[in-house]
This record gives structure tokens, sequence and C-alpha cells, in this order.
């Protein structure tokens, strides 16, 4: 071979050899946004509301769910409120006797849910932890009226669509039962 044909050869060979990794311009690129047009309807929705003093908590917070046909999520609350009945629940049986408060006590928190009819019993619900006057704290299960002393503001979720759901469920329930009940083979 002349020297010629045999730089001709080395590009060739050049040429022909690919380079290693992504081809050029195959990099992530940026997506376009995604813009929603459209409320879905399991959409939490935050509110913050306010309780006028003299009025019932519980009952505002019901008739709210009521109106709205939606379920409440009560994630805090500040304010006063007097006169508390509260089922206080005992480690022992679940649930305790209902004990009334009275007097002007400041909420420290206040936690629960509240749906709206035709509701499964025992799926509403609302916990409060108070401070009294003379800084005794107390707590329990609201079992009563809740009358706010001054303005109660509570921030709260709202949601629509809410499934209930029973776990486990009976099947899985059966398979476990089953399972534990079986004796132990050595070997």
């Amino acid at each position: 071979m002349a020297n010629g044909e045999m730089d001709h050869a080395v590009a060739d060979e050049h040429v022909t050899r690919r380079s290693r990794g992504r081809p050029a311009g195959s990099k992530n690129k940026p997506k376009p946004p995604i813009i929603i047009t459209r409320e879905s309807a399991n959409t939490l929705r935050a509110h913050a509301m306010e309780v006028s003093p003299g009025c019932d908590v519980i009952e505002s917070l019901a008739n709210f769910a009521r109106k709205k046909q939606c379920g409440i999520s009560v994630l805090s609350a500040t304010g006063c409120v007097t006169n508390v009945a509260l089922r206080q629940s005992s480690p022992t049986s679940g649930s305790g006797p209902i004990v009334t408060l009275y007097g002007q006590f400041e909420i420290l928190s206040l936690i629960g849910s509240v749906l709206p009819p035709p509701a499964p019993p025992g799926v509403t619900g609302l916990d409060i932890y108070l401070a009294g006057p003379q800084g005794q704290l107390v707590g329990g299960v609201i079992s009563g009226p809740l009358i706010a002393y001054g303005s109660v503001v509570i921030m709260a979720a709202t949601f629509k669509n809410a499934t209930f759901d029973r776990l486990p469920n009976e099947k899985q329930e059966l398979v476990a039962i089953t399972t534990v009940a079986q004796p132990l083979s050595k070997t």
C-alpha cells in the first residue's frame, strides 16, 4: 500500500467509529408545565372558619358540612370556649364518663372530622385539649355543645366523595384467622 492509500484507510476507519454515550441533543429536555383547567371532585380545600361568640362550634361545623355536602377535617383551632362536656377515654374500657367543665377555657388543640348526613355512626367526632384559668390541662372527646366564649378560628380542609372502608376486609380477616389457627409442624 502506498502512503496515500494508508492515510485514506485510516480516515475511513475514523469515520465509521461511533462515539460513546448518548447522541447529541438527546439529554432530558424540559417538559411543558401541567395546567389544571378544572378542579377534581377529590380535591382538599383549605378553609379558615370563624365562629362568632355565643355560637356552638360543633353545630356550626355540622351545618357547614350539611349545606356544602362535604366532609370537614379539622386541623387546628384557636380561641376560648365555655362550659364544655367531654368524654374522657380510659385505656381499659375505651370510653369513660362524661365530665362537664364550667368556666372559660382556651383551646390548645381541636382535631377530628365532621361528615354530612348520612354518615356512619362513630365516624364523626372531635377531640379537644383545653387550658383552664389556673393552668390546668384537660382533654377528651366533645360530648355536647361547645360554646364559643370569644371568636374561635378553625383551620380545616373540606373534601367530597369520601369512602368508608372496614379494615381488614372479611377475606383478609379469614385468611389471618386460618393462618394463626393452624398448628406449627415440626420439621
